[in-house]
């Protein structure tokens, strides 16, 4: 698989990664079996894509345990990601950034990881009650103590936080602003796919001029861009998209030129082509700086977007791409 660097101290990784996330959170929960993702796990590091997302919030903490059964046996080849700030309850998510809580926070993933170091700790939300260079700062010494090896934000959350008439990745670039003055960024996560381009505008372009590494996320929709799911056909009540406003049936059926339109292209590549492929490229032509996290939990998928990295979009393939109708059922 094709490398890519991620920040400025160089670190490498396959184009595609493997977002662990729907292993045990937030989608199906009947659908999660260990061994499965397990073996997901391994093929993904079989086939180049090193990068392992995951959060101490998912599961919570179980998908970080998962993670550690494969890393004790292959962590030379997997490059960890993981995420801390965020607490899970039985009914809702805080942010904690205190510095003591994010350094026992550290502690602990990296004993469920079975590891001696994180490649990668990203800040998953700012907490609004601990001024973020508060928080980067314990991030920072995590990396001076030899706990992690370079510092990341996650912008996922970025349209919940949005002030009414901002643009969407305002605030996120304001807390980048701040936390650079701290310790370095070496990478940024965030939403970037054919339905969700509004990184494009401004935050994946700072990331570009400040030599920051780009992870995108959701790079196939929640699943939508795999073409694969039907419209109306229902989401289990704890899946995220049975409350997303693009997975009603309505927007769902309203939104089928935009996956029409990726099989056209897939189909002008050969036999065996997907439109989830297509939408994997055309994340990773916007840049060399761009990795795609796509999320999965089993094997045939963790194949067919690993392959992606080898696919090539012509000018006419990316010219199609944006006269697709923009996605109906938006978060604005």
């Amino acid at each position: 698989m094709e490398r890519r660097t991620i920040g400025a101290t160089a670190l490498s990784v396959g184009a595609v990664g493997l977002g662990c996330m729907p292993m045990n959170w937030a989608y199906s929960a009947s659908r999660q079996r260990g061994d499965e993702s397990v073996r997901a796990v391994h093929r993904a590091l079989d086939l180049g894509a090193c990068l392992l997302d995951t959060a101490d919030m998912y599961g919570p903490f179980t998908n970080e345990l998962l993670l550690g059964r494969v890393l004790k046996e292959r962590r030379s080849d997997a490059f960890v990601s993981t995420k801390v700030g965020l607490l899970v309850g039985d009914q809702h998510i805080v942010a904690n950034g205190r510095p003591g809580y994010v350094r026992r926070a550290c502690d602990a993933s990296l004993r469920r990881l079975q590891t001696d170091v994180i490649d990668l700790y990203q800040l998953h939300r700012a907490d609004p009650e601990v001024p973020v260079e508060e928080t980067w700062g314990a991030m920072a010494e995590l990396v001076r103590a030899g706990k992690v090896r370079a510092l990341g934000l996650c912008a996922v959350g970025a349209r919940s936080a949005r002030r009414p008439g901002a643009r969407l990745h305002d605030a996120t670039i304001r807390q980048l602003e701040r936390v650079q003055q701290v310790f370095p960024v070496s990478a940024v996560e965030a939403e970037l796919s054919v339905w969700s381009p509004e990184a494009l505008r401004t935050l994946l372009p700072w990331c570009v001029s400040r030599g920051v590494g780009f992870l995108a996320a959701m790079p196939l929709g929640n699943g939508f861009l795999t073409g694969t799911l039907t419209p109306g056909q229902g989401f289990e009540p704890e899946d995220l998209r049975a409350r997303h406003p693009r997975f009603t049936a309505e927007m769902m059926a309203a939104n089928q030129p935009i996956v029409a339109g990726l099989r056209r292209i897939a189909a002008r590549h050969g036999d065996g082509v997907t439109p989830a492929q297509v939408a994997l490229a055309w994340v990773l032509a916007q840049g060399r700086h761009v990795v795609a996290v796509p999320g999965t939990k089993q094997e045939r998928w963790v194949t067919q977007n690993a392959r992606a990295s080898a696919l090539r979009l012509s000018a006419q393939d990316l010219a199609e791409v944006r006269e697709l109708p923009a996605a109906q059922g938006s978060w604005d």
